[in-house]
Parts: C-alpha cells; structure tokens; sequence
C-alpha cells in the first residue's frame, strides 16, 4: 500500500475540494477552458523545473511510495499530476471564498474593503 501514498495524498486533495464545487457550486469543473487557461502556464513551468533538478540531482523521489510510472526525464506520473490537481484545488478553494464573500471579478480590490 505504501506505494499509493503520494497518489493517494492526490486523491484527497481533489476529494477535500469536491464539496466546493457540488455543494457551493463554484463551477470551476464546469468553466474548462478558464481552468485550462489556469493550468497552462504552470504545468510546462514547473515540469520544466522538476525536470532540470532530476537531471542535475538536485532531488529525486522515493520510488517505494510511487505507482512506478515514470515520464521522460525521469519525471514521476504522481509529479506531473501534483502540477495539475494542487492549481485545481487551489482554484476551487479561491472560488469558494469569493462564493461565500460575495466577490465579483470585476471589482477593484478596494471596493471589496467597504
């Protein structure tokens, strides 16, 4: 089972945040393309960086916690998906607190202070 540990931390991350969007209906699983847009600029970004540390081993990763998939370069599956599911919570968590504040988009961030 040890082997399910990092996918599994990625599971309950993605289920933690679940609630936000049945429940406070945040529609972040429902605005693809924005969601993309989000994740675009992150994913290369990051990779990119993890894949430079492996190849200088500046870090690794422990393969006994690890499904044992491993991209080019020696990037993890689990890495790759960490650069997808932690934006994706982070952004159902974002939209959960401008649900329940009442936030718009298109305020300025000092009419929020009033």
């Amino acid at each position: 089972m040890r082997h399910l540990a990092y996918v599994g931390v990625l599971a309950f991350c993605l289920l933690g945040t679940l609630p936000l969007e049945v429940w406070l209906g945040v529609r972040v699983y429902r605005q693809w393309r924005r969601l993309l847009l989000t994740l675009l600029p992150v994913v290369p970004v990051f990779v990119g960086w993890d894949l430079y540390a492996i190849a200088h081993d500046h870090w690794g990763f422990d393969a006994s916690q690890m499904l044992g998939a491993t991209l080019p370069g020696g990037l993890p599956l689990e890495e790759l998906l960490f650069f997808v599911v932690v934006p994706v919570a982070s952004l159902l968590a974002l939209e959960a607190v401008r649900r329940v504040r009442g936030w718009r988009l298109d305020e300025e961030p000092e009419a929020r202070a009033r």
